[in-house]
C-alpha cells in the first residue's frame, strides 16, 4: 500500500442479523474484535474493513430497482469504511488503523446474506473488492477520520 488512507465511518451490530449502527469510536481488542460488534470474541475476523470507492462503483450498477445498489451507511455489513487505501494490498501485510496494529487476513469477498439483507446484484458489484478482514494484533481505540498507513 502506498501511502495512507483512513476512516470515513465505523458500524457496528449488537447481533447477528441486526441493523448496524455507526460509531464515532470503538475499542479494538487483540484477538478478540471490536467491543460492542456481533463478532466480538467469536472465531470470525476481528475486523472487517471496505473502501468507500468500492460502494460509489456499486452505486453506479444497476440494483434490483435499476437506481444502484446503495450499500452505503452500515449495509454493507463492514466494520469500517476506508477512503483512500487499497486494501486488497494488505492481504498478509501489517497495517495500523489509529492506535491499533492490524494484519490483513484474506479478501472479504461478499455473500448471499449480505445480498439477502440489500439489492439483488450486491454479490456481483462487490466482487473482488468486497473488502479485507483482519485480525487485530495490538489493541486500541479506533476512531473515525485515523490514518490507515502500512507498519
Amino acid at each position: 500500500m502506498d501511502g495512507t488512507g483512513a476512516v470515513e465511518a465505523i458500524h457496528l451490530a449488537p447481533e447477528s442479523g441486526a441493523d448496524t449502527e455507526e460509531a464515532e469510536s470503538v475499542e479494538a481488542v487483540a484477538g478478540e474484535g471490536l467491543r460492542e460488534d456481533r463478532h466480538f470474541g467469536t472465531d470470525g475476523a476481528d475486523l472487517t474493513l471496505i473502501e468507500a470507492e468500492a460502494l460509489d462503483a456499486a452505486a453506479g450498477e444497476d440494483g434490483d430497482d435499476g437506481d444502484g445498489i446503495d450499500l452505503r451507511d452500515g449495509k454493507h455489513r463492514r466494520n469500517l469504511t476506508t477512503s483512500d487505501a487499497a486494501l486488497n494490498h494488505l492481504v498478509g501485510e501489517r497495517f495500523r488503523v489509529g492506535e491499533v496494529v492490524c494484519e490483513g487476513t484474506a479478501l472479504c469477498e461478499p455473500c448471499g446474506h449480505l445480498e439477502s439483507l440489500t439489492d439483488e446484484g450486491a454479490i456481483s458489484a462487490l466482487v473482488h473488492r468486497g473488502g479485507l478482514e483482519a485480525d487485530i494484533v495490538e489493541s486500541g481505540e479506533i476512531s473515525v477520520g485515523d490514518e490507515i498507513e502500512p507498519r
